[in-house]
């Protein structure tokens, strides 16, 4: 690996000297998915220059396409792993002690640090998951229904599961966090915001917020285009003014097109987890930012989590039906799972600290 590593390194310097933009890698990590390398350029390298050679770079090294973009004071090149790791969840929360409440586990940012979202947060509040499909999105929503469930009890958290296709939120039917019984089509939905949105009247007026009640929809742009109007309206109370009624909303959308959602995205997410898109126009529409290279991920769980301006790379956490399953059963049996229970679900989870290797690249498993 250390070889690897070493070469790769080596022909992108080659190929940035070829086209007259000296620079070194001095620094790069390995994360589950990818391998970043970090670049120093001399003064005066315009970072444009530098964008410009991704596919000369991907060129040289064999791969189908690279990223690269600037982060900070410093340029980044970004590279498909020959042999990708899945993150799963349950061994992720093997490394984790405390969990503040009604706070969703995501996955691994760029360090292999578990970055986790707490969704009462002011910078918080609503969350939009877009990417196509393939993309992930469905696993990550899995990945965060699972670990609010997990690590909080029936009067803290509630969760109400909007799944018109009948698909992805399936496994969760049982799970008895659940507000309402799993909704799988538009008129439920209906129904059931419109109950939220007289819940989140009483709750204004009482100055009450728990439990707190995280609604998780898959395929916003398909509820909106069905439910029409009234939909909208719905969810625009339930965006501007959810979080001080502890109501928030996690959508999942495969194209944020303007035209269907644009309004009701602009404004009342905070929070977006961006998957591979399909070019530049769709990453800076569900990024809110231009040039964040979203349209270059890998795909299957590759996703930038987008807040306060700033990007982070992640690699979603995986749960399968199976332990859903296993993860329902337990906390009807318990009402919370135990630290020992994870533990005999995941055995040994394969990840190790951190390990720095001797020269200029840090290892993250």
């Amino acid at each position: 690996m250390r070889r690897l590593l070493e070469y790769q390194a080596e022909r992108i310097e080659m190929v940035l000297a070829s086209h007259k933009v000296p620079s070194q890698v001095y620094r790069g990590t390995v994360t589950p998915r990818f391998v970043r390398f970090e670049l120093m350029p001399v003064v005066g390298t315009k970072v444009s220059h530098v964008k410009g050679l991704g596919e000369e770079i991907a060129l040289s090294l064999g791969i189908p396409s690279c990223r690269v973009f600037r982060q900070g004071g410093k340029i980044n090149v970004e590279i498909p792993r020959e042999t990708p790791h899945t993150v799963r969840l349950l061994a992720l929360c093997r490394r984790l002690a405390e969990i503040p409440p009604c706070t969703a586990i995501l996955g691994l940012d760029e360090e292999g640090t578990p970055l986790l979202l707490r969704l009462p947060s002011a910078d918080v509040a609503h969350v939009l998951i877009v990417g196509r499909t393939g993309s992930g999105k469905t696993e990550l929503a899995r990945a965060m229904i699972a670990s609010l469930a997990m690590y909080n009890r029936l009067g803290e958290v509630q969760l109400v599961l909007i799944d018109p296709k009948g698909q992805g939120f399936t496994p969760f039917g049982t799970l008895p966090h659940l507000l309402y019984p799993l909704v799988d089509d538009v008129e439920a939905a209906l129904e059931v915001l419109k109950r939220l949105a007289v819940e989140m009247e009483r709750r204004d007026h009482q100055k009450v917020t728990q439990p707190q009640v995280v609604v998780f929809i898959d395929e916003l742009a398909d509820l909106m285009m069905i439910g029409g109007k009234e939909m909208e309206h719905l969810l625009t109370r339930l965006l501007q003014r959810g979080r001080g009624a502890g109501i928030h909303l996690v959508a999942c959308v495969q194209k944020p097109t303007v035209a269907i959602i644009g309004s009701l995205v602009k404004s009342n997410f905070p929070v977006r987890i961006v998957g591979s898109v399909v070019s530049p126009e769709d990453a800076k529409v569900a990024s809110g930012l231009a040039g964040t290279g979203a349209e270059r991920l890998l795909g299957r769980g590759d996703f930038l989590v987008v807040a306060q301006g700033q990007v982070m790379r992640l690699q979603v956490a995986y749960v399968s039906s199976q332990e859903i399953g296993e993860l329902t059963a337990r906390i009807k049996e318990g009402g919370r799972t135990s630290r020992r229970w994870v533990d005999e679900a995941t055995g040994t989870d394969g990840m190790r600290p951190l390990k720095r290797l001797a020269v200029r690249l840090k290892l993250v498993k």
